[in-house]
């Protein structure tokens, strides 16, 4: 199937919500994308509860590619939607250059992305939010069709650049329709907290750390986008799942779970190296390679969180 038959099947409509993976990408030995191990490597996602993925952000190594290499990357992982038609697809799109983030919007936008997910600028810091402001309405004027979706990426310990409630809402008032939502990757419960009681379910938050997931949702969240989705994908879908059924109990239980689970990958950063060294343990995929300057994660690191996750959560997969 071409890329023209796989894009008929998204739908322009649905609502973004659930457990999505912040998803690694797969690369040989050579350095280059694995194409194929995308494909397979975003099914298995699917298969193990997760009701999409975000390309190419943080543990994704996005910043680390060329324009051209997002691309291609983007139009491989199109491919999962043979088999999984529903399965969400974000893509992060964010760069410094304003021009080059036009140009990949306006290419995952044309693939039939279901979002897509864009840092701020993070090299000029001290930008200010009237030049944040002004940055963004030329990213949406210029980029992102009336029926797409655009999602901040807010991630200040990476980016350096603090998203404030009083400038998202004057971004939702500017453009009601295309201004979906939010990746909060801050970490900052006081900050979660507040994003769900001052937009409601208006905007479509998405916890970027797996142990706040619980707070989100009982603050309005669409869900969440976490590296954690890679390595314990169904524990976020059964506490998904329990939160909406009114199982409180189970939602408690799990809750528990996942703050003992998250933790794990905080201590040895970066997600993307620790992940695609776990991987290779818990599952039969094989031994990606990060990109420089990430460098592979050392094997008596990988022996001590392999041990730690299994003690935390159990087999993480179904």
């Amino acid at each position: 199937m071409g890329v023209s038959g796989i894009m008929g099947n998204m739908s322009e409509t649905k609502s973004i919500k659930g457990i999505l993976a912040a998803s690694i990408t797969p690369l040989l030995e050579s350095g280059d994308l694995d194409d194929e191990g995308l494909g397979v490597y975003l099914r298995f996602l699917a298969k193990q509860g997760c009701h999409g993925a975000l390309l190419l952000g943080t543990t994704g190594e996005g910043p680390s590619f060329s324009r051209e290499e997002r691309e291609r990357i983007l139009r491989a992982a199109l491919v999962v939607r043979q088999e999984e038609p529903d399965f969400f697809l974000l893509a992060g799109t964010g760069t410094p250059s304003l021009e080059e983030t036009i140009q990949l919007t306006k290419t995952a936008c044309s693939l039939g992305y279901d979002g897509v997910v864009v840092l701020p600028p993070y090299y000029f810091r001290n930008a200010g939010e009237m030049g944040l402001f002004a940055w963004f309405e030329q990213v949406i004027q210029r980029a992102v069709p009336k029926d797409a979706k655009l999602l901040l990426y807010h991630i200040p310990p990476m980016s350096g650049v603090s998203l404030s409630l009083s400038f998202l809402e004057k971004l939702k008032d500017k453009f009601p329709d295309t201004f979906y939502g939010l990746k909060d990757s801050s970490g900052d419960e006081a900050f979660c907290r507040q994003l769900g009681e001052h937009f409601g379910r208006d905007l479509a938050v998405f916890n970027g750390k797996d142990n706040l997931l619980p707070l989100a949702l009982r603050h309005n969240a669409a869900g969440c986008i976490t590296a954690g989705a890679n390595l314990f994908p169904y524990l976020l879908r059964d506490t998904w799942e329990a939160y909406w059924q009114g199982d409180e109990q189970r939602f408690s239980r799990l809750s528990d779970i996942l703050q003992q689970a998250r933790p794990v990958i905080d201590q040895f950063p970066p997600a993307s190296a620790l992940i695609k060294g776990l991987l290779p343990r818990l599952t039969k995929f094989p031994r990606w390679q990060t990109r420089l300057p990430l460098l592979p994660m050392g094997e008596e690191i990988l022996d001590q969180t392999y041990h730690l996750l299994i003690e935390a959560c159990g087999n993480p997969y179904i």
